[in-house]
């Protein structure tokens, strides 16, 4: 199931994340994760800079205060899963699930047909919402931008 995740800069936090599916404040920097099944899945605090999650499934999964700037998730599923004040500043979202995902003070990234149904968005600095799916945005959602 995780063959395919190479050049992370912390082998031992990626043995971590494929044994358990727990690894907060991991290291997981430029990780190839793409279709990986992560659905519930502790990763609170982790830093997925610029780490490839294509496809990945992180269903409910716990990424509050992560940093996944620059991170590929195009088509991932993130349904209700919690990314609260996660840093996703370049994160590429296109075609990814977000129903019912907390994205509360999280920061900007491009949603370009994403779902994101539902979503929780108070507080979330706003990124490009073109073609996102399920949103209602009005003047006042960026008045504090």
């Amino acid at each position: 199931m995780f063959s395919h995740i190479t050049d992370a800069a912390n082998s031992t936090h990626v043995k971590k994340l494929k044994q358990t599916q727990k690894c907060n404040r991991c290291n997981l920097t430029r990780a190839k994760l793409n279709g990986v099944k992560l659905a519930r899945a502790r990763l609170r605090g982790a830093n997925l800079r610029r780490a490839r999650l294509i496809g990945a499934n992180l269903r409910r999964a716990d990424l509050r205060n992560g940093n996944l700037s620059g991170a590929d998730l195009r088509r991932a599923n993130l349904r209700s899963a919690r990314l609260s004040r996660a840093n996703l500043s370049g994160a590429n979202l296109q075609g990814a699930n977000l129903r019912g995902a907390d994205l509360r003070g999280a920061n900007g990234a491009k949603f370009i047909g994403a779902n994101l149904s539902n979503a929780k968005l108070k507080g979330a600095k706003a990124g490009n919402f073109n073609g996102a799916k399920g949103v209602e945005i009005s003047e006042s959602f960026f008045t504090h931008f």
